[in-house]
C-alpha cells in the first residue's frame, strides 16, 4: 500500500496539532483538557475545516473504532480529488456515542462530508505506524542510501555528524511542523 501525498501531508500536520495539545510548559500531559475545549468550540473551528482540516480533526482524536482496516488502507492511497464519499468509509468504522453529537454538526456543513472522511483517515493513520512501505517513492530513496549508517555513532570521517533514524526524523520534522504553526500564529520561534 503506498499511502498518497495529500494524506502523508496531513498525517504530520496532524500528528503535530496533537503533539502540540498534549503538555503544557510544565511538562504536564493537558490532551483531553484542551481536546475537551476544542470540541466546545467546535462552531468556530469549522470555519478551518476545508483549509486547514488537521486542525478541526482533532476534536474526534479517539472517536472511531476501525472495523475494516482494508478499506481505510485503501482509502488512503487516494489524493485529495479522488475521496471516496463519507457513507463508504462510515462503514469501515463505527463513532464512539461521545463523539455523534459532533459528528452530527459537522455533517450539517457543505464540506462536512469530505471532512469526517479526512478526520476519519487523519485518527486511522494516527494510530497506523508508518512503515517503508508506507512512505512516498523519495523517501524510500533516502532510507536505501541511508540503511545501516542511521544506527552507527559519529565518526570522525563524517565530521561528527551522525545521520538520524527515522524516529528522530519524524520527531524533528513534528517539532518544525509546530514551530511553523506557533510563527503563523504570531509566537516567536523556538530555537
Amino acid at each position: 500500500m503506498h499511502i498518497s501525498s495529500f494524506f502523508l501531508e496531513l498525517r504530520s500536520a496532524y500528528q503535530a496539532e496533537l503533539d502540540d495539545l498534549t503538555f503544557d510548559s510544565e511538562g504536564r500531559n493537558v490532551l483531553q483538557k484542551r481536546l475537551s475545549e476544542k470540541r466546545q468550540v467546535l462552531g468556530f473551528l469549522l470555519q478551518l475545516m476545508d483549509l486547514n482540516p488537521e486542525l478541526v480533526a482533532v476534536v474526534l482524536h479517539e472517536a472511531f473504532h476501525f472495523t475494516a482496516p482494508a478499506v481505510m488502507d485503501h482509502f488512503l492511497t487516494h489524493s485529495d480529488d479522488e475521496l471516496l464519499a463519507w457513507g463508504a468509509v462510515q462503514q469501515a468504522l463505527i463513532i464512539e456515542p461521545w463523539a455523534q453529537p459532533l459528528v452530527d454538526q459537522i455533517l450539517q456543513e457543505p464540506m462536512g462530508e469530505w471532512f469526517m472522511t479526512v478526520a476519519a483517515a487523519l485518527e486511522y493513520m494516527h494510530h497506523k505506524p508508518l512503515s517503508a512501505a508506507n512512505r512516498p517513492p523519495e523517501a524510500e530513496k533516502d532510507d536505501d542510501e541511508q540503511q545501516g549508517d542511521a544506527t552507527h555513532a559519529q565518526t570522525p570521517e563524517d565530521g561528527g555528524a551522525r545521520i538520524e533514524d527515522d524516529d528522530e526524523q519524524d520527531a524533528h520534522a513534528r517539532d518544525e511542523a509546530g514551530n511553523d504553526w506557533l510563527a503563523d500564529q504570531g509566537f516567536d520561534r523556538k530555537d
